[in-house]
């Protein structure tokens, strides 16, 4: 051991050389391993990964941890600067411990994707693993860093001596930091409850704020839509939980589309279901699976022809339905010219024998006059509802209202209410 006084040049030499010696001996020692794993690593991709990945954390580690160690046997208590060092290596060995565990955790996470490719037709098993998996890998780290800091200041002995007071005023700051994080948190929990509820995963397609993409990224607190377009259509967690949108691939990558096709009523629908036939076998784009062709409307001067077809994803079902589309157009235009879409209008020509405009005023005149009561006639009936009748005049009494009394102070006639309602009836 050194001396309390620390003053000999050649302790300080020798303790010097000792930290050397004990961090060469230990960076010695992790080679040594290293190349045995890798050796082994043939057989094996766990350590094949680790020796990849994990080589520089450990030897820091290692080395790290060799030199807390020298320091503290070599260096009396007594010396002035062997606390300082000792407290410098020691939060270097926990941030790079820290470093070694998320590479260790990292290596075993890329061992467990690697076991499921998504690079196959039949892919949805694979990528929920992935999504969870890499949804873990964050929280992993994120919980690795955080520890590794929480360590790190306990080491300091004013942050143990108020450890105390913060426990206790801990339920007050933890209501005012969720207040202060409430979106925040929202966005966090929304982001493990999107990989595990199965909602969305990695290279999902989904129609989102009316976007067609499909999921590039997702983290605790966003998502990545990758649309059609390459443009990036970056979305909080807590938009995908509380709001509704499109997975098209939830359940299989496979998907069915429409076409639409509007043409006229002599169309031959048989021969035009033949010609879809003709054009899904010709092309590489359909799965086979489904292939319909259906009158869906009939309405007005046209109808409407859909065609359903099936693809094994979406890029490739768009490509189909527009390769659909092409060649039915082509095959109306080609081979049925008068099933085009057309407006019919039909001009009427007034007869020779009968002079076109209204009738004369006297003939008008007199096929409105005639007897107030009579016989009910069938097309006064039909066209009138309070006139032209008996019957009409009594429907129309009904809405008139109380006959008023007959004169008195006026001078009026007795009879001279009676007449003016008869006569508002007529009306």
């Amino acid at each position: 051991m050194i001396g309390s006084t620390g003053s000999d040049l050649s302790s300080a030499l020798w303790a010097v050389a000792a930290v050397l010696a004990a961090g060469l001996g230990a960076l010695l020692v992790m080679e040594v391993v290293h190349r045995v794993a890798r050796r082994l690593g043939r057989h094996s991709a766990l350590l094949s990964e680790l020796t990849a990945q994990a080589r520089r954390p450990f030897q820091l580690a290692a080395c790290l941890y060799a030199v807390y160690l020298t320091l503290g046997a070599v260096v009396a208590p007594t010396v002035a600067l062997r606390d300082g060092l000792l407290h410098l290596v020691l939060l270097a060995l926990i941030a790079t411990a820290a470093w070694a565990l998320g590479a260790l955790l990292l290596v075993l996470e890329d061992v467990a994707l690697s076991r499921f490719r998504t690079d196959v037709p039949d892919n949805l098993r694979q990528r929920r693993l992935h999504t969870q998996v890499v949804m873990l890998r964050r929280v992993t780290v994120a919980v690795v860093v955080v520890l590794a800091a929480a360590v790190a200041l306990m080491t300091f002995p004013g942050v143990r001596a108020i450890g105390t007071s913060v426990l206790a005023s801990a339920g007050i700051i933890g209501i005012i930091g969720g207040l202060a994080a409430q979106s925040m948190l929202s966005n966090v929990f929304a982001g493990l409850q999107l990989t595990f509820s199965d909602a969305v995963r990695l290279d999902d397609v989904v129609v989102v704020e009316g976007e067609w993409g499909k999921v590039e990224e997702i983290t605790l607190t966003h998502v990545v839509v990758r649309i059609w377009d390459d443009r990036r259509l970056i979305l909080p967690t807590s938009h995908f939980t509380t709001r509704p949108f499109e997975n098209w691939t939830r359940t299989q990558a496979a998907v069915l589309g429409t076409v639409e096709l509007g043409v006229d009523w002599s169309v031959p629908v048989e021969a035009m279901r033949d010609e879809l036939r003709v054009v899904l076998d010709g092309t590489d784009l359909w799965d086979g699976r489904t292939g319909v062709l259906q009158v869906t409307d009939a309405v007005g001067g046209g109808i409407t022809i859909r065609v359903l077809v099936s693809a094994v994803d979406a890029p490739t079902l768009w490509d189909l339905r527009c390769h659909v589309r092409e060649q039915l157009v082509g095959w109306v235009r080609d081979r049925e010219p008068a099933a085009l879409p057309r407006l019919r209008a039909e001009v009427a020509r007034v007869p020779t024998g009968r002079p076109a405009g209204p009738p004369p005023a006297g003939a008008s005149a007199a096929a409105d006059e005639g007897p107030d009561e009579g016989p009910d006639e069938g097309p006064a009936d039909e066209a009138r509802v309070f006139s032209g009748s008996a019957r009409n005049e009594a429907r129309g009494g009904e809405f008139v209202g109380p006959e008023p009394a007959p004169a008195g102070a006026d001078g009026e006639a007795p009879g001279g209410g009676a007449e003016r309602a008869k006569s508002v009836r007529r009306t």
